[in-house]
């Protein structure tokens, strides 16, 4: 299991450079005491593994930025890729103290070596497009959604993004945003790739893997952000699409864990099976825990319309 004993860790990302898994990580520091204050005090940590379970953590790769930065107050959650043979390039949540955190923004930092990184532009991606998205924060909704961008190529060489974003009036406005480019450099924000249903408040840390030829989304939501659920009854969610860049069908999609887990990152380990790392989001009785994981291994359902786990903990598996 990942986990420190000096910090909370909670969402996170990963990148093979072949030979090893790098997991870039929150963090923050449990004398705090209050894991609620966490988020605001972020920063990203970083450790290696050669197995996704026993994990040698390294120095902390990025804090926030300097005053009147865009990530002045903390850092949140991303997704690295690789750029050529030995480039790598990070895209990142920022928070603002300027802004009281209420807006959330895209950075973006290259490195050579997964342990150095240097700031660098992500033109047209850094806020969101208000001809496609809800901008601005209001007295019912205090944040302004654009975070947890996870960026892939597809086989035409386009990049996509896709972005936690919200759309549209009323309640369960989370959509799936969306953004290409051709250079990593300059981005097109376009409509989102899914409507808003009215069943979830936002669709966090979203990830796209193919898996068995099939393509799945992956995001995740909890039962307080999804108006008029049951208590419990949110979780870590798949629903297979098309490929990059294709529309997705958000009322379809099925739970892949219970309330207990949180941010599931799916992953191929060295002997080629599927596996799912998450964080740790409650203990039995409701408190946060943090830390990721060791892997539990997952497979298409039967109906071939998401993932499910094989094995693992009872309480973890939904019903």
């Amino acid at each position: 299991m990942l986990d420190l004993e000096h910090d909370w860790v909670w969402d996170f990302w990963l990148a093979d450079d072949g030979d090893r898994y790098h997991a870039f990580f929150l963090q923050a520091s449990r004398a705090l005491a209050d894991p609620d204050l966490r988020h605001h005090n972020a920063t990203v940590g970083h450790a290696v593994s050669d197995d996704l379970v026993h994990w040698a953590v390294r120095d902390d790769v990025l804090h926030p930025g300097g005053t009147g930065d865009f990530d002045d107050l903390a850092i949140w959650t991303g997704s690295i890729v690789r750029t050529g043979s030995s480039g790598w390039r990070m895209f990142y949540t920022g928070l603002s103290r300027r802004d009281g955190s209420a807006v959330q923004r895209i950075g973006s930092a290259v490195s050579e070596d997964l342990d150095h990184w240097q700031r660098v532009p992500a033109l047209g991606l850094h806020e969101a497009d208000p001809r496609h998205y809800r901008r601005r924060a209001t007295s019912s909704w205090l944040e302004e959604a654009w975070r947890d961008p996870f960026v892939l190529c597809e086989e035409a060489g386009l990049w996509h993004a896709y972005v936690t974003a919200r759309a549209g009036t009323g309640a369960g406005l989370g959509v799936v945003g969306h953004a290409t480019s051709p250079d990593l450099d300059h981005w097109t924000a376009g409509p989102p790739l899914s409507a808003p249903t009215g069943r979830f408040e936002w669709l966090e840390v979203i990830s796209l893997v193919c898996v068995e030829d099939r393509w799945v989304l992956i995001f995740s939501c909890l039962s307080d952000q999804m108006p008029g659920a049951g208590s419990g009854s949110g979780g870590v969610w798949s629903v297979r699409v098309a490929g990059p860049g294709t529309q997705v069908d958000v009322g379809a999609a099925v739970r892949l864990t219970t309330e207990d887990l949180y941010v599931g990152k799916v992953v191929r380990d060295r002997a080629g099976t599927w596996q799912l790392l998450a964080f740790r989001n409650r203990d039995e009785a409701g408190r946060f825990v943090g830390g990721v994981i060791d892997p539990i291994p997952v497979r298409w359902n039967r109906q071939w319309t998401g993932l499910e786990l094989v094995g693992g903990p009872d309480q973890w598996r939904p019903c």
